[in-house]
């Protein structure tokens, strides 16, 4: 893990971007299509975390994006080539566009400086959507991953980001995957390989800088 001070110059606001992946409320929300996610979510503190970071980046000019994924409710472009697609066919609670299901769910705030982005298809929330475009242009080199899961979108974006040249970074009590014992083994065993891990805490102690003047 870098030093505090190597920690202060990875995140610097004015090239630092948080994102949160499918803090939505169809799948962290009390009426979640995945419940037992959305426990995990709640329980461990992940979703609290993520809003505390969302509420100090507004607080510091660190942009935020919101990936948000979602299907129409007609279905056409939505991936059917895995078992998780046509699994998410079937559940009760679909994340339909328009929906209550696909709002950003409390206690997160969103802000009219936030950028919500939505997915029709795919499991990355950078692979196929404007994020990485939008990351260039604002001149983004450090991307914080925080949400759900551990098991599929949050690693998919961690890689993604490495891949087109970001320097990814994890808070580990940030995001939540199932079962519980899951989401520790995958940072120890895969995303410390490729990312900054460190804590929500640790976070917030480096982002208390001044807001960046536009």
């Amino acid at each position: 893990m870098p030093s505090y001070e190597e920690q202060g110059e990875l995140l610097d606001p004015a090239s630092t971007v948080l994102l949160t992946v499918e803090c939505q409320q169809g799948v962290v929300g009390p009426d979640s299509a995945l419940p037992e996610l959305a426990r995990e979510a709640r329980s461990s503190g992940a979703l609290r975390n993520v809003a505390r970071l969302v509420g100090a980046a507004h607080e510091t000019g660190v942009q935020v994006i919101h990936a948000v994924a979602e299907r129409r409710p007609d279905g056409r472009g939505a991936s059917r080539n895995a078992r998780l697609f046509r699994a998410a066919e079937r559940l009760p609670v679909r994340q339909l566009t328009g929906t209550t299901a696909v709002r950003v769910a409390p206690p997160i705030e969103v802000t009219e400086e936030d950028f919500v982005v939505r997915r029709l298809h795919g499991l990355s929330p950078i692979q196929g959507t404007d994020v990485d475009a939008l990351l260039r242009n604002l001149g983004c080199r450090t991307l914080i991953v925080t949400g759900v899961s551990a098991n599929v979108a949050v690693p998919n974006a961690v890689f993604d980001a490495v891949n087109r040249g970001y320097t990814a970074v994890v808070p580990a009590d940030a995001i939540a995957g199932v079962p519980a014992d899951y989401t520790p083994a995958m940072i120890r065993n895969t995303l410390a390989l490729v990312a900054t891990i460190t804590t929500t805490d640790e976070l917030l102690g480096r982002l208390k800088r001044p807001r960046r003047r536009m």
